[in-house]
């Protein structure tokens, strides 16, 4: 029998048992949410992704979810110095709708991004990572500006390399590797001007999760329909979704484009 999110819940609720935690479903939202009780901070998954992976990938699904919610759990218990830490601050990318302050009222570091988008700051702790917030800056008597520097220089250590497709003469490109920043290299402008460079047609990029950052030479309308349903496959299947729309990249800016029913696009 195939795994729906009620079974996936009541699962999740026995993997998970722990008297330190809150759980919660919003039915109408397909959300299971896990929190601390003492502080409120926790974390909210959408359980039809998850059930639909479990489908395709069976058992070992839930054994690899269930390590990453226990974790992140642990990170969020633990006070993290950024003192000592710097070559573990990298930007991430979310989406505009994602909290800008945690459960406990601490206030997020951001900068915005385009009208779908929002740059966080996170420490990475290993097999997981915390959010900066305002506190843990005038801890450290830490600035913004240095958290910015800091995480753009670590940015640009990451590798870019990527697979490749070809569909209906159009150039797609897959940057993946799973190492929880593959959406932040659209931060990458450098990154960004080099696959310009080398393209014939238009730069189209898209982050529809955090693990998966397509850059697309899109070259005809056809690419257009294709890059479209891409990005929302995508959107829909990510652990942690971020946009299904597609931008275009020219100028050092992003552009979203929607697809019209005939595969047509404006800006």
């Amino acid at each position: 029998m195939s795994m729906t999110s009620i079974k996936l819940k009541k699962i999740l609720e026995k993997r998970l048992a722990n008297p330190n935690y809150r759980m919660s479903y919003n039915r109408e939202k397909d959300t299971f949410r896990i929190e601390w009780k003492s502080t409120k901070e926790g974390m909210s998954i959408k359980l039809g992704a998850v059930a639909a992976k479990y489908n395709e990938r069976g058992e070992k699904t839930l054994d690899e979810f269930e390590d990453h919610i226990v974790e992140a759990m642990r990170s969020m218990n633990e006070s993290p110095q950024l003192s000592g830490m710097e070559k573990n601050i990298f930007p991430v990318i979310r989406a505009t709708s994602f909290p800008t302050e945690t459960k406990a009222g601490k206030k997020l570091i951001t900068d915005d991004h385009t009208a779908e988008t929002r740059i966080y700051y996170a420490l990475d702790l290993g097999k997981s990572y915390r959010l900066i917030d305002e506190n843990m800056l005038e801890e450290g008597k830490w600035t913004k500006q240095r958290i910015n520097e800091i995480a753009a220089f670590n940015l640009r250590s990451l590798t870019t390399k990527h697979a490749a497709d070809t569909v209906a003469n159009n150039d797609f490109y897959f940057v993946s590797t799973q190492d929880g920043y593959d959406a932040s290299r659209i931060l990458n402008i450098a990154f960004l001007e080099e696959m310009k460079a080398n393209s014939s047609g238009d730069l189209v990029v898209a982050v529809p999760h955090q693990d998966v950052l397509i850059v697309a030479d899109i070259k005809n309308d056809t690419g257009y329909d294709i890059i479209a349903q891409m990005t929302m496959k995508f959107f829909a299947e990510g652990r942690i979704p971020i946009t299904s729309l597609p931008f275009i990249y020219e100028d050092q800016t992003l552009e979203p484009i929607f697809i019209l029913a005939q595969n047509k696009r404006k800006k």
